[in-house]
């Protein structure tokens, strides 16, 4: 299990009957979470200060129940970078946190290579990873199919003194986007993806990571530099291990100069002992 320790105002304070109490600066939600299958030690929806509840629908998605007048817009701030949040929907507030464990991971490898990395952060949601790895010195293609995200992707940037960074920020369907930039023999030296388990593309295909992961993959070598430096893939979905996409990395490239390392993600909590597991990781990292 790895997680990070760095944020600076927020925390998981409880967790139980499949909710994690959470506080995010000054605004503290509820929110659910398949994960947690063991009892609250008390109503967390009683918790004294709590803002909002995230609470699932029968018949599918969910609506936030506001209990307190809640900012417009609040903010986080991992390291000396900033995130700027707000109630969204299917219980998002803008920033997954167990993921600066890999913002740091990806600073350390790119202040460590000593010449200029270009990265492609794929499904990169409002930039955790790309303003981390601009952070360092690197060069980041953002691409997302989502405008909404990509705007807020800058806003973050800006709000964490990166607004002049060679960024850019694509608005496309991943793959489209990808088999584009092989045509164009466009290349990267670090490539990030964090797809979702579940989705649609733009003429309503279906997306199912366990079925399109692989191919991904095997597709995104295509635009790793003759030198690469890493790639990293993420996943939410309960049930695949870290090994298997470990698994697929090593089928996928099957080169002497790389080594993959797959770790469980997590968020430490309040409550002693108890770490909130988020996921999964796989990092291959290419020796000179």
């Amino acid at each position: 299990m790895r997680y990070t320790t760095e944020w600076t105002d927020y925390r998981v304070i409880q967790t139980g009957s499949g909710y994690k109490l959470e506080q995010f600066g000054s605004v503290t939600l509820l929110r659910p979470d398949p994960q947690i299958i063991w009892e609250a030690p008390f109503d967390l929806k009683q918790y004294p200060g709590l803002d909002a509840v995230y609470e699932r629908s029968a018949t599918g998605g969910g609506a936030w129940t506001i209990y307190n007048k809640i900012p417009a817009e609040f903010s986080v701030q991992w390291r000396s970078l900033k995130f700027r949040l707000k109630l969204m929907g299917f219980k998002h507030t803008g920033v997954f946190p167990e993921q600066g464990y890999n913002w740091g991971r990806f600073i350390s490898l790119i202040e460590g290579a000593g010449r200029p990395i270009k990265v492609l952060n794929m499904f990169a949601y409002t930039g955790g990873a790309t303003i981390a790895c601009a952070s360092a010195g690197a060069s980041v293609t953002h691409v997302d199919a989502a405008k909404a995200m990509c705007e807020r992707a800058g806003e973050n940037a800006r709000a964490s003194g990166l607004k002049d960074r060679p960024i850019r920020y694509i608005v496309d369907d991943c793959v489209k986007f990808v088999e584009r930039e092989i045509r164009r023999g466009n290349r990267y030296d670090a490539v990030i993806m964090d797809p979702p388990s579940y989705g649609r593309g733009p003429r309503g295909e279906m997306w199912k990571l366990e079925d399109k992961i692989y191919g991904l993959c095997r597709l995104t070598r295509s635009v790793l530099s003759d030198n690469p430096l890493f790639f990293h893939i993420n996943s939410y979905t309960t049930g695949l291990q870290p090994t298997v996409m470990q698994n697929i990395l090593n089928l996928v490239f099957d080169d002497t100069r790389s080594s993959v390392e797959s770790y469980e993600l997590g968020l430490p909590t309040d409550q002693p002992k108890i770490i909130l597991p988020c996921g999964a990781s796989a990092l291959m990292t290419f020796s000179e």
